[in-house]
């Protein structure tokens, strides 16, 4: 079922979101934008980096993350879509991780993030040189914040 996720209606919509505010935030194409909505939902799904995202909840849930996410955090798409992305810090990396996104919030997108990550399982990654960036709608209202990375290596198999 997960590599058809993105030919989901909502899943294409999110996308066209997702790349139009990386383009505005940082001057720059998050992928190659070719075709139509859905082959660009495709390539992004299936790109050999990290994007994922989180909405505007008061404890942010993901609604979205392409396949090299799931499979880093050992998730597939309905557990990653009931999981608050705070989850994906170690505990006492919340806060500085929680000071990154409200600087985000502020200025509209945050360069070179470096940070530890944990998957399900508690396989914790070193993850270098991330992007981050709020997602505007159409008519500039704030409607959550995505994070790309394409640098992460294994620390330890297990917490």
């Amino acid at each position: 079922m997960t590599d058809t996720i993105w030919q989901k209606t909502e899943i294409i919509a999110w996308n066209q979101l997702l790349l139009n505010s990386y383009k505005k935030s940082l001057g720059s194409e998050l992928i190659q934008r070719q075709g139509t909505p859905e082959a660009q939902a495709k390539a992004l799904f299936f790109a050999p980096f990290v994007v994922a995202s989180h909405g505007r909840e008061a404890d942010p849930l993901y609604n979205y993350g392409n396949q090299v996410l799931l499979d880093l955090w050992e998730r597939d798409w309905e557990d990653l879509l009931k999981m608050p992305s705070r989850l994906s810090a170690e505990p006492i990396l919340r806060e500085e991780r929680q000071k990154i996104l409200e600087v985000t919030a502020t200025q509209g997108y945050f360069k070179d993030y470096q940070c530890v990550r944990i998957s399900r399982t508690g396989k914790r990654y070193r993850i270098a040189d991330i992007t981050l960036w709020n997602i505007l709608d159409e008519q500039g209202n704030y409607r959550g914040q995505a994070a790309t990375f394409s640098q992460w290596s294994l620390i330890s198999p297990t917490i």
